[in-house]
């Protein structure tokens, strides 16, 4: 637990949570390993939640994105339940942000774009992984790669079936925890009424035990 971790007031934050979220994300440069990484849970229309760790790889005044196969449980979760919620989370500061909101699929030239940004070993493996589906051995994975590499050898590497998603929010909550004599959980809420964001403070939650049953199939 970090010496650092201090309370959370509401004069503390900006009433825009992607100037907010910006401060925040900048302020953990250099603190932590991958600054991008973030929690991603989407769920079936039946209500099944799902989670992994994404890499953030976009963020502006309106949405934040990701990239993700189509096909992957995410992609075909976010195609039939276009919601989602996203946990970016910096342990040496204490802090957290919990983004949720709505879904929807990048533009082709948007997601053209970032793709190629990206290395091309990273560009090879996004062709070679058919995201959420099995294979016999790591050796198919890798030969996958050196095949699309000897295809691709003369050109550019086209983007796959896949895209950036971005998450248009219409809640948001920025977290830090206090150590004091016991821990306390400070958030401040954000949450868009009529257009425009408010931001209120939250009572501390109360830490109550919860019972998992996982589910089958």
């Amino acid at each position: 637990m970090s010496e650092r971790w201090r309370p959370l007031e509401i004069s503390d934050c900006d009433p825009s949570p992607f100037i907010q979220f910006h401060r925040w994300f900048d302020e953990a440069k250099g603190e932590m390993a991958e600054r991008d990484a973030i929690a991603l849970s989407t769920s079936t229309p039946e209500g099944r939640a799902s989670s992994r760790m994404v890499l953030l790889r976009h963020v502006d005044d309106h949405s934040f994105g990701w990239f993700t196969n189509y096909e992957s449980r995410k992609g075909v979760e976010l195609r039939e339940n276009p919601f989602a919620s996203i946990l970016w989370y910096c342990e040496p500061l204490g802090r957290q942000i919990r983004i949720e909101g709505s879904v929807e699929r990048m533009t082709a030239k948007e997601s053209d774009a970032y793709f190629a940004t990206r290395g091309r070993g990273s560009q090879l493996g996004a062709h070679a992984s058919h995201q959420s589906s099995s294979i016999p051995s790591r050796d198919v994975l890798e030969e996958r790669v050196r095949a699309f590499d000897v295809e691709f050898a003369s050109r550019d590497v086209p983007r796959p079936s896949g895209a950036d998603y971005v998450s248009r929010p219409f809640a948001s909550s920025f977290g830090n925890t206090e150590k004091t004599v016991c821990t306390i959980e400070s958030s401040i809420s954000a949450t868009v009424r009529r257009g425009r964001w408010s931001v209120s403070l939250p009572d501390p939650p109360t830490r109550v035990p919860w019972r998992h049953d996982w589910l089958e199939g």
